[in-house]
């Protein structure tokens, strides 16, 4: 453990809804839910206006719509979303040259060689410097900032910072701010395993302190036992790792014939998740984000990645994800390829900090290309648009081949809306969808 709380975790507050309210002045203060809108979607995020009606990540679109009718509901841009994580991250960069990227919104920070010797009210300002500068140079974005002696205090201290804000957990005062969380805070505690803990009457973190490893063992077995009575403790030792050269590993098939059947697709993911897990291990890493990859009759193609809050490189995990994944997209039409691919690579398999209640239903982040032929399914709902006459703004609605569009920017006020035919020669689909 460090005698200092040097190691920084910052957690962008609501991303993909902040950087769509950025962008959307007739969406600010107002509900905002990104993610697939198709009937089978998932919310990948909720802006804090939806969060107070039920709504939260992971959840299906269709009960996000039930629960918050009034919300705008938007597909996703996922080049704005990348622009805006490029510049935290270099602003990260230049306070060390330790940063793990966890995800497009989350890092760790290693403060530790640049500011050695700082004090606790100096690590507090540095950490509200790095708020403002993320704030000024992203158009208004904002962040929690955690600081601990380890990265999982760090990430108890961001969440605990939520939203907008910065928390410090001093040295020596690890134990007893962990002590009042529910026992599902700590790293590795799923519903499988809080359900065994329950038997032993636990319900918060001092109910696990509580415990003896030698009770621990006994219910939860000797590697879990082991690492709960630790990390119940705050003891963890995990280091800051930087991004590798190596981003992804990943396998895929183009068929002579397109496939249309489930099963036979279900079999090539699977084949595929073996490949790529076998890959991973050779190569001594572990993934956190996995992604399926299907290409169309038409030449368009469709991503799909779920990122995990632990890391895997376990061949069973990645084809379940994978599968899962795969179910979420209508193959009616026929598959012309099929990929499978890892990333968001570890030294270790990271146990989850905050599990899911499903952990199968982390947040998928779902990308489509633009087919060869005409545009009509590209037409989805927060695309950047531009209109010759009137301007650059982002789609509101389509069908039945009209697109509604309101005309506003991050630098404009609330705009007007007007409709088009999709065909209309003078407007435009933006490059932010991509």
């Amino acid at each position: 453990m460090r005698s200092a709380p040097t190691i920084m975790h910052l957690d962008l507050d609501a991303f993909f809804a902040a950087v769509e309210q950025r962008d959307k002045p007739s969406l600010r203060g107002k509900p905002v839910i990104v993610g697939g809108v198709g009937m089978r979607g998932v919310v990948s995020t909720a802006s804090y206006e939806a969060r107070v009606f039920g709504v939260h990540s992971a959840m299906p679109m269709h009960e996000a719509r039930r629960l918050c009718p009034n919300a705008a509901f938007l597909a996703g841009r996922f080049r704005a979303y990348r622009e805006s994580s490029k510049i935290v991250m270099t602003i990260l960069g230049e306070q060390s040259d330790l940063v793990e990227a966890m995800s497009l919104d989350e890092a760790f920070v290693d403060l530790a060689r640049r500011h050695q010797g700082a004090s606790d009210a100096q690590l507090v300002a540095l950490a509200e410097s790095v708020r403002a500068e993320v704030s000024a140079r992203t158009g208004g974005l904002t962040a929690s900032v955690g600081l601990g002696t380890s990265k999982f205090m760090a990430k108890v201290a961001s969440e605990l910072a939520k939203p907008n804000g910065v928390c410090l957990v001093p040295a020596g005062k690890e134990v007893e701010t962990i002590a009042p969380l529910p026992a599902r805070a700590v790293p590795g505690v799923g519903p499988a395993t809080m359900e065994r803990l329950s038997r032993l009457g636990v319900k918060t973190v001092a109910d696990i302190q509580a415990l003896s490893r030698k009770e621990l063992v006994r219910e939860l077995g000797n590697a879990m036992g082991t690492h709960l009575f630790h990390i119940a403790r705050a003891e963890d030792d995990r280091e800051v790792v930087p991004v590798r050269e190596a981003k992804s590993i990943s396998v895929e098939d183009t068929f002579e014939a397109d496939i249309a059947d489930r099963a036979q697709l279900n079999a090539v993911a699977v084949r595929h998740s073996r490949l790529v897990a076998a890959r991973l291990a050779k190569a001594g890493f572990f993934a956190r984000t996995i992604t399926v990859k299907a290409r169309w009759p038409d030449f368009s193609h469709t991503s799909r990645s779920r990122t995990l809050e632990g890391a895997t490189d376990s061949p069973e995990r990645i084809a379940s994800v994978a599968e899962s994944l795969l179910d979420g997209l209508d193959v009616s039409g026929g598959v012309r390829l099929l990929g499978v691919g890892v990333s968001g690579f570890t030294d270790v398999a990271q146990e989850p900090l905050f599990e899911l209640e499903a952990s199968e239903q982390a947040p998928v982040v779902e990308e489509t290309s633009a087919p060869l032929t005409r545009r009509p399914l590209l037409w989805l709902p927060g695309a950047d648009a531009h209109h010759d006459e009137f301007g650059s703004g982002w789609v509101w609605g389509s069908g039945l081949g009209r697109v509604t569009v309101r005309f506003e920017t991050a630098e404009t006020g609330p705009g007007p809306v007007r409709t088009f035919d999709m065909d209309d020669p003078a407007l435009h689909l933006g490059p932010a969808a991509e």
